[in-house]
């Protein structure tokens, strides 16, 4: 006789009803279908943005499901206990989620499908947060791949398989178990009255997201090749946001993607080639797992970074002195996000002009970023700092004012952001006054800060560091 026991579906990552394995699976398997999101020990761990921003996608998951007739039940606690809960109160058979890669949620996803095993449940995971499982991509001898390029020779003509429609119906169980409030969770509190200003400049749920990347297809693929890294252009698709909590699959931006190519225009392969550089991210995360919290290449452990010091609280204020660094990181406080070139160059600038230690750009980004997403924010900050996957790091030396020149050549993102440098600032500029911490003490009339690091210094000091470690 087939189990007719209901399937707890255990959400994480992956709020939409879309191109979802999981969801598609248990639909189809004709059982009751009882969806369910924990906060535990790993979305408590999450900073302040991140954290606010997966509980307004929770939401929105929320009213997607009862359009189909079910709920989302909420738990709070440790994750294989409040599952197990579950599990006692409703008779569930099986617990069914999506796979995700980074340390800390492989330790809880192992530790849960263990005991869960043990107990005869069936316990399974579906993959659907990447194109490619890491474990499916090797070199001819069989290893992973630690530079991205050949990576991406290597799955650039895979086939992806069909995306999966949502489902019509879930069958509901005979009787719901009882959900928390989400708001008795207060996943924001951290964000005070940032919330506020950051709140209109977000693209919350599935509906958003395809609506988003229907735009970028139609409009700006097309350009995404030559207009992408300028600063002072809306010239990219925006959806790292949407990515990050699962809100669209990574299948649905490489279909629009294959099918822009396939019409001829020029953007499409470089736009496909982002959406890989994330699974590349991916790839080295669940290879090498000391990404997250160390530096990838060997012999690194002894370069003279600095930790935390009055100058970095300078660089988090956006109070260097540079201006385009200054702008990236009021944007990043106003929006939650930061332009992609931007990142590269604070991150440059912190790294190597400011030799602090990539560490504390990485824990801030954290903090802050509404699309954080741990393989891209650990590959990122050490691609740039040069202790990452980058074949010739120790030259890279962003020059801020030349970039600046060539991605904002009318002072356009400087003059949005940094309302020191107007007579008559914009209001977006004026709005990091009203986000960041009051403690800060920050005056939009104050005089515009000299350098913490000129830049000629700074990076003489850098290529002097550089140089000295490649000679030890």
């Amino acid at each position: 006789m087939s189990d007719t026991r209901p399937i707890l579906l255990w959400f994480r990552r992956d709020l939409r009803l879309s191109d979802h394995p999981a969801l598609d699976a248990a639909a189809r398997s004709g059982r009751p279908v009882i969806p369910v999101f924990v906060q535990d020990e790993v979305v408590d761990m999450l900073g302040a943005a991140p954290k606010w921003r997966l509980g307004l996608g929770v939401e929105a998951f929320c009213d997607s499901l009862a359009q189909l007739g079910s709920r989302l039940i909420l738990r709070k606690g440790d994750a294989l206990g409040a599952l197990q809960q579950l599990i006692d109160e409703t008779g569930a058979g099986a617990v069914w989620w999506t796979r995700q890669y980074d340390p800390d949620q492989i330790a809880r996803d192992t530790r849960v499908k263990s005991a869960l095993q043990e107990a005869g449940l069936d316990a399974r995971s579906f993959h659907g947060h990447l194109l490619f499982e890491p474990w499916d991509v090797a070199t001819g001898q069989g290893k992973f791949y630690q530079v991205y390029t050949p990576f991406w020779r290597a799955v650039r003509a895979r086939d992806t398989g069909a995306r999966l429609v949502p489902p019509r119906e879930l069958r509901a169980p005979a009787t719901w178990p009882r959900s928390d409030a989400l708001a008795s969770w207060e996943m924001g509190r951290a964000m005070g009255r940032g919330a506020a200003i950051v709140r209109p400049y977000l693209h919350i749920g599935e509906g958003a997201a395809q609506k988003r990347l229907a735009e970028f297809a139609h409009t700006r693929i097309d350009s995404y090749s030559a207009e992408r890294d300028r600063m002072d252009r809306d010239a990219t698709s925006g959806l790292s946001e949407n990515l990050t909590y699962g809100e669209i699959s990574p299948r649905a931006l490489w279909d629009a993607g294959a099918r822009a190519m396939a019409e001829g225009k020029a953007g499409a392969e470089t736009f496909l080639k982002e959406v890989v550089w994330r699974e590349f991210a991916y790839h080295l995360v669940y290879h090498t797992p000391h990404i997250t919290h160390e530096s990838w290449r060997a012999g690194w452990e002894t370069f003279p970074w600095q930790d935390e010091t009055d100058t970095t609280l300078q660089w988090k204020q956006g109070r260097t002195g540079i201006e385009i660094v200054d702008a990236a990181m009021r944007e990043l406080y106003v929006t939650g996000r930061m332009h992609n070139r931007a990142r590269m160059l604070v991150g440059s600038y912190l790294t190597k002009h400011m030799m602090t230690h990539w560490r504390v750009g990485q824990r801030w980004f954290e903090e802050c970023l509404i699309d954080w997403d741990p393989a891209a924010n650990a590959m990122g900050w050490q691609w740039v700092a040069g202790s990452g996957p980058d074949a010739s790091p120790y030259f890279r030396i962003f020059n801020p004012d030349t970039q600046a020149d060539k991605f904002d050549p009318k002072r356009h993102y400087r003059t949005r952001w940094v309302a020191e440098l107007s007579a008559a600032p914009p209001q977006t500029a004026l709005s990091f006054f009203d986000a960041c911490p009051r403690s800060w003490q920050m005056d939009p009339k104050a005089r515009y800060p000299a350098p913490v690091v000129e830049l000629a210094t700074g990076r003489q000091r850098a290529l002097s560091a550089y140089e000295h470690r490649k000679t030890a």
